[in-house]
Protein backbone atom coordinates (compact mmCIF):
# COMPACT_ATOMS: atom_id res chain seq x y z
CA UNK A 1 0.00 0.00 0.00
CA UNK A 2 1.40 3.36 -1.00
CA UNK A 3 1.79 6.05 1.56
CA UNK A 4 -0.12 9.28 1.01
CA UNK A 5 2.10 12.12 -0.04
CA UNK A 6 2.51 14.76 2.59
CA UNK A 7 0.61 17.91 1.64
CA UNK A 8 2.80 21.04 1.76
CA UNK A 9 1.67 23.45 4.44
CA UNK A 10 1.35 26.27 1.90
CA UNK A 11 -0.78 24.26 -0.53
CA UNK A 12 -4.09 26.18 -0.78
CA UNK A 13 -5.93 22.91 -1.38
CA UNK A 14 -4.96 21.77 2.09
CA UNK A 15 -6.92 24.56 3.74
CA UNK A 16 -10.67 24.99 4.16
CA UNK A 17 -10.53 28.19 2.13
CA UNK A 18 -9.78 26.13 -0.97
CA UNK A 19 -12.48 23.57 -0.22
CA UNK A 20 -15.99 24.29 0.88
CA UNK A 21 -14.92 27.66 2.20
CA UNK A 22 -16.59 29.16 5.19
CA UNK A 23 -19.35 31.48 4.09
CA UNK A 24 -19.05 30.61 0.37
CA UNK A 25 -21.15 28.22 -1.58
CA UNK A 26 -19.69 25.04 -3.04
CA UNK A 27 -19.88 26.30 -6.62
CA UNK A 28 -17.63 29.29 -5.97
CA UNK A 29 -15.16 27.18 -4.01
CA UNK A 30 -15.04 24.56 -6.78
CA UNK A 31 -14.59 27.23 -9.42
CA UNK A 32 -11.67 28.79 -7.55
CA UNK A 33 -10.00 25.42 -7.02
CA UNK A 34 -10.41 24.55 -10.71
CA UNK A 35 -8.97 27.92 -11.68
CA UNK A 36 -5.98 27.31 -9.43
CA UNK A 37 -5.32 23.73 -10.49
CA UNK A 38 -5.82 24.52 -14.17
CA UNK A 39 -3.54 27.56 -14.21
CA UNK A 40 -1.64 28.95 -11.25
CA UNK A 41 -0.67 25.52 -9.93
CA UNK A 42 0.84 24.58 -13.29
CA UNK A 43 2.93 27.75 -13.25
CA UNK A 44 3.86 27.08 -9.63
CA UNK A 45 5.20 23.64 -10.58
CA UNK A 46 7.35 25.07 -13.37
CA UNK A 47 9.18 27.56 -11.15
CA UNK A 48 12.59 26.04 -10.25
CA UNK A 49 13.02 24.86 -6.62
CA UNK A 50 14.43 27.51 -4.35
CA UNK A 51 13.17 30.40 -6.47
CA UNK A 52 10.38 32.95 -6.15
CA UNK A 53 8.75 34.31 -9.28
CA UNK A 54 8.44 38.08 -9.41
CA UNK A 55 4.98 39.58 -9.19
CA UNK A 56 3.51 38.71 -12.57
CA UNK A 57 0.12 37.51 -13.72
CA UNK A 58 -0.51 34.13 -15.30
CA UNK A 59 -1.85 35.89 -18.38
CA UNK A 60 1.46 37.75 -18.81
CA UNK A 61 3.44 34.53 -18.51
CA UNK A 62 1.24 32.84 -21.09
CA UNK A 63 1.54 35.82 -23.43
CA UNK A 64 5.34 35.73 -23.20
CA UNK A 65 5.38 32.00 -23.86
CA UNK A 66 3.00 32.34 -26.79
CA UNK A 67 5.14 35.09 -28.30
CA UNK A 68 8.08 32.68 -28.28
CA UNK A 69 5.90 30.20 -30.21
CA UNK A 70 4.84 32.72 -32.86
CA UNK A 71 6.38 30.71 -35.74
CA UNK A 72 4.03 27.85 -34.81
CA UNK A 73 0.85 29.92 -35.13
CA UNK A 74 -1.34 29.17 -38.15
CA UNK A 75 -3.11 32.21 -39.65
CA UNK A 76 -6.93 32.16 -39.64
CA UNK A 77 -8.61 34.18 -42.38
CA UNK A 78 -10.85 36.96 -41.07
CA UNK A 79 -14.42 37.44 -42.36
CA UNK A 80 -13.38 40.20 -44.80
CA UNK A 81 -10.92 37.92 -46.59
CA UNK A 82 -13.37 35.00 -46.69
CA UNK A 83 -16.04 37.33 -48.07
CA UNK A 84 -13.65 38.46 -50.81
CA UNK A 85 -12.81 34.86 -51.71
CA UNK A 86 -16.46 33.83 -51.87
CA UNK A 87 -17.38 36.88 -53.94
CA UNK A 88 -14.51 36.30 -56.36
CA UNK A 89 -15.41 32.63 -56.75
CA UNK A 90 -19.06 33.47 -57.48
CA UNK A 91 -18.29 36.24 -59.95
CA UNK A 92 -15.57 34.24 -61.76
CA UNK A 93 -17.62 31.02 -61.63
CA UNK A 94 -14.84 29.10 -59.93
CA UNK A 95 -15.42 26.18 -57.54
CA UNK A 96 -15.12 27.03 -53.88
CA UNK A 97 -15.98 24.97 -50.80
CA UNK A 98 -15.85 26.36 -47.29
CA UNK A 99 -16.24 23.61 -44.68
CA UNK A 100 -16.19 23.85 -40.90
CA UNK A 101 -15.01 21.46 -38.20
CA UNK A 102 -16.78 21.39 -34.85
CA UNK A 103 -17.11 18.66 -32.26
CA UNK A 104 -19.37 16.53 -34.48
CA UNK A 105 -16.96 16.58 -37.40
CA UNK A 106 -13.92 15.98 -35.19
CA UNK A 107 -15.52 13.07 -33.36
CA UNK A 108 -16.50 11.60 -36.73
CA UNK A 109 -12.87 11.88 -37.84
CA UNK A 110 -11.72 10.43 -34.51
CA UNK A 111 -13.46 7.08 -35.09
CA UNK A 112 -10.89 4.26 -34.77
CA UNK A 113 -8.09 6.82 -34.99
CA UNK A 114 -7.92 8.94 -31.84
CA UNK A 115 -10.81 7.24 -30.00
CA UNK A 116 -12.04 3.66 -29.93
CA UNK A 117 -15.64 2.74 -30.70
CA UNK A 118 -16.75 2.73 -27.06
CA UNK A 119 -15.37 6.22 -26.45
CA UNK A 120 -17.13 7.51 -29.56
CA UNK A 121 -20.44 6.00 -28.44
CA UNK A 122 -20.06 7.47 -24.97
CA UNK A 123 -18.84 10.96 -25.84
CA UNK A 124 -20.56 11.37 -29.18
CA UNK A 125 -24.13 10.58 -28.19
CA UNK A 126 -25.32 13.56 -30.23
CA UNK A 127 -23.72 12.31 -33.46
CA UNK A 128 -26.88 10.66 -34.85
CA UNK A 129 -28.62 14.03 -34.53
CA UNK A 130 -25.67 15.56 -36.43
CA UNK A 131 -26.07 13.03 -39.25
CA UNK A 132 -23.60 10.28 -38.29
CA UNK A 133 -24.48 6.97 -36.68
CA UNK A 134 -21.22 5.44 -35.44
CA UNK A 135 -19.44 3.33 -36.26
CA UNK A 136 -19.32 4.86 -39.74
CA UNK A 137 -15.79 4.73 -41.09
CA UNK A 138 -16.95 5.54 -44.61
CA UNK A 139 -18.32 8.86 -43.30
CA UNK A 140 -15.03 9.43 -41.48
CA UNK A 141 -13.00 8.96 -44.65
CA UNK A 142 -15.30 11.17 -46.73
CA UNK A 143 -14.99 14.00 -44.21
CA UNK A 144 -11.20 13.61 -44.22
CA UNK A 145 -11.14 13.80 -48.02
CA UNK A 146 -13.34 16.91 -47.99
CA UNK A 147 -11.05 18.61 -45.48
CA UNK A 148 -8.00 17.86 -47.62
CA UNK A 149 -9.56 19.37 -50.74
CA UNK A 150 -11.68 22.25 -49.42
CA UNK A 151 -10.75 25.81 -50.32
CA UNK A 152 -11.20 26.98 -46.72
CA UNK A 153 -11.45 24.94 -43.55
CA UNK A 154 -12.99 26.42 -40.42
CA UNK A 155 -11.31 25.14 -37.27
CA UNK A 156 -12.25 25.65 -33.61
CA UNK A 157 -10.54 28.33 -31.56
CA UNK A 158 -11.97 27.04 -28.25
CA UNK A 159 -9.40 24.89 -26.48
CA UNK A 160 -11.95 22.38 -25.20
CA UNK A 161 -11.73 18.61 -25.17
CA UNK A 162 -13.61 17.89 -28.39
CA UNK A 163 -12.71 21.10 -30.17
CA UNK A 164 -9.16 22.44 -30.67
CA UNK A 165 -7.63 19.84 -28.34
CA UNK A 166 -9.03 17.11 -30.59
CA UNK A 167 -8.28 18.91 -33.86
CA UNK A 168 -4.52 18.33 -33.97
CA UNK A 169 -4.56 14.62 -33.03
CA UNK A 170 -7.31 14.00 -35.59
CA UNK A 171 -5.48 15.78 -38.40
CA UNK A 172 -2.26 13.98 -37.52
CA UNK A 173 -3.91 10.56 -37.62
CA UNK A 174 -5.32 11.34 -41.07
CA UNK A 175 -1.98 12.61 -42.34
CA UNK A 176 -3.27 16.16 -42.80
CA UNK A 177 -0.77 18.96 -42.14
CA UNK A 178 -2.54 22.09 -40.82
CA UNK A 179 0.12 24.18 -42.53
CA UNK A 180 -1.15 22.85 -45.85
CA UNK A 181 -4.73 23.96 -45.19
CA UNK A 182 -6.19 27.41 -45.78
CA UNK A 183 -7.76 27.99 -42.39
CA UNK A 184 -10.39 30.21 -40.86
CA UNK A 185 -12.43 30.06 -37.68
CA UNK A 186 -15.12 27.39 -37.38
CA UNK A 187 -17.52 30.23 -36.50
CA UNK A 188 -16.84 32.06 -39.77
CA UNK A 189 -20.54 31.71 -40.65
CA UNK A 190 -21.41 33.87 -37.65
CA UNK A 191 -18.42 36.08 -38.38
CA UNK A 192 -19.83 36.97 -41.78
CA UNK A 193 -23.21 37.77 -40.21
CA UNK A 194 -21.84 39.80 -37.28
CA UNK A 195 -19.46 41.79 -39.49
CA UNK A 196 -22.36 42.86 -41.73
CA UNK A 197 -20.83 41.15 -44.78
CA UNK A 198 -23.46 38.43 -45.15
CA UNK A 199 -26.14 40.61 -46.80
CA UNK A 200 -23.56 41.86 -49.30
CA UNK A 201 -22.62 38.26 -50.07
CA UNK A 202 -26.24 37.23 -50.64
CA UNK A 203 -27.54 40.29 -52.50
CA UNK A 204 -28.07 39.64 -56.19
CA UNK A 205 -27.17 35.95 -55.87
CA UNK A 206 -29.32 32.97 -56.74
CA UNK A 207 -29.32 30.93 -53.55
CA UNK A 208 -29.68 27.20 -53.08
CA UNK A 209 -30.58 26.23 -49.51
CA UNK A 210 -29.82 22.70 -48.30
CA UNK A 211 -30.82 21.17 -44.98
CA UNK A 212 -33.70 20.46 -42.65
CA UNK A 213 -34.07 24.16 -41.77
CA UNK A 214 -33.96 25.30 -45.40
CA UNK A 215 -37.71 26.06 -45.72
CA UNK A 216 -37.74 28.40 -42.72
CA UNK A 217 -34.47 29.99 -43.84
CA UNK A 218 -35.89 30.51 -47.32
CA UNK A 219 -38.93 32.28 -45.91
CA UNK A 220 -36.72 34.59 -43.84
CA UNK A 221 -34.40 35.40 -46.75
CA UNK A 222 -37.16 35.96 -49.30
CA UNK A 223 -38.93 38.30 -46.88
CA UNK A 224 -35.75 40.40 -46.86
CA UNK A 225 -35.59 40.55 -50.66
CA UNK A 226 -33.04 37.83 -51.35
CA UNK A 227 -33.50 35.34 -54.20
CA UNK A 228 -33.89 31.66 -53.37
CA UNK A 229 -33.97 29.50 -56.50
CA UNK A 230 -33.99 26.10 -54.83
CA UNK A 231 -34.42 24.12 -51.62
CA UNK A 232 -33.20 20.60 -50.93
CA UNK A 233 -34.70 19.25 -47.71
CA UNK A 234 -34.55 17.18 -45.59
CA UNK A 235 -31.03 15.75 -45.30
CA UNK A 236 -31.17 12.56 -43.32
CA UNK A 237 -27.54 11.80 -42.63
CA UNK A 238 -24.81 10.51 -44.94
CA UNK A 239 -27.19 8.14 -46.69
CA UNK A 240 -28.98 11.17 -48.17
CA UNK A 241 -25.91 12.84 -49.67
CA UNK A 242 -26.19 11.27 -53.13
CA UNK A 243 -29.86 12.28 -53.36
CA UNK A 244 -29.02 15.82 -52.26
CA UNK A 245 -26.29 16.15 -54.86
CA UNK A 246 -28.61 14.75 -57.55
CA UNK A 247 -31.44 17.17 -56.71
CA UNK A 248 -29.04 20.11 -56.55
CA UNK A 249 -27.74 19.31 -60.04
CA UNK A 250 -31.09 20.42 -61.55
CA UNK A 251 -31.12 23.83 -59.81
CA UNK A 252 -29.55 27.03 -61.10
CA UNK A 253 -27.78 28.92 -58.32
CA UNK A 254 -24.73 31.04 -57.56
CA UNK A 255 -24.21 30.11 -53.92
CA UNK A 256 -25.26 27.10 -51.87
CA UNK A 257 -25.87 27.54 -48.15
CA UNK A 258 -25.64 24.09 -46.58
CA UNK A 259 -26.91 23.40 -43.06
CA UNK A 260 -26.91 19.63 -42.71
CA UNK A 261 -24.79 18.67 -39.73
CA UNK A 262 -21.63 16.67 -40.43
CA UNK A 263 -22.78 15.73 -43.98
CA UNK A 264 -22.59 19.44 -44.86
CA UNK A 265 -18.81 19.11 -45.09
CA UNK A 266 -19.08 16.44 -47.77
CA UNK A 267 -21.97 18.14 -49.58
CA UNK A 268 -20.07 21.43 -49.90
CA UNK A 269 -16.97 19.62 -51.14
CA UNK A 270 -18.89 17.59 -53.73
CA UNK A 271 -20.83 20.60 -55.05
CA UNK A 272 -17.52 22.37 -55.61
CA UNK A 273 -15.47 19.49 -57.03
CA UNK A 274 -18.16 17.79 -59.13
CA UNK A 275 -20.12 20.81 -60.37
CA UNK A 276 -17.74 23.76 -59.97
CA UNK A 277 -20.12 25.50 -57.55
CA UNK A 278 -19.60 27.78 -54.56
CA UNK A 279 -20.81 26.25 -51.31
CA UNK A 280 -20.74 27.55 -47.76
CA UNK A 281 -21.17 25.33 -44.70
CA UNK A 282 -23.81 27.52 -43.06
CA UNK A 283 -24.45 25.48 -39.90
CA UNK A 284 -26.79 26.56 -37.12
CA UNK A 285 -26.87 30.10 -38.48
CA UNK A 286 -29.72 28.79 -40.64
CA UNK A 287 -31.72 28.03 -37.48
CA UNK A 288 -31.05 31.46 -35.98
CA UNK A 289 -32.03 33.31 -39.15
CA UNK A 290 -35.06 31.11 -39.79
CA UNK A 291 -36.37 31.70 -36.25
CA UNK A 292 -35.70 35.43 -36.41
CA UNK A 293 -33.13 35.26 -33.59
CA UNK A 294 -30.62 36.93 -35.90
CA UNK A 295 -31.14 39.01 -39.02
CA UNK A 296 -29.36 39.45 -42.31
Amino acid sequence: MEHEAQVPIDDPAAHPAAGVGEGRDAYEAGYERGLYEGGEQLLEQLVPPGALLEEIGLREVLAAGLAARAPQLYPLAEPALVYEELTHAIESKQPYALVRLGDGELLTLAQDTVFDAETIRREGRFLPYAGVTPPDLAARDLVAMAVRQANRVGVPVARRKHFQLLLHPVLRHHGIDPAGLRLTSSTINYGLQQSGLLPHLLTGRRLLLIGDKAPALAEALVSRGFTVTGIVSPVNGFAAIDRVIHEASFIEYDLALVSAGVPAVVICWRLATEFGRVALDFGHLADALGKGQLSV
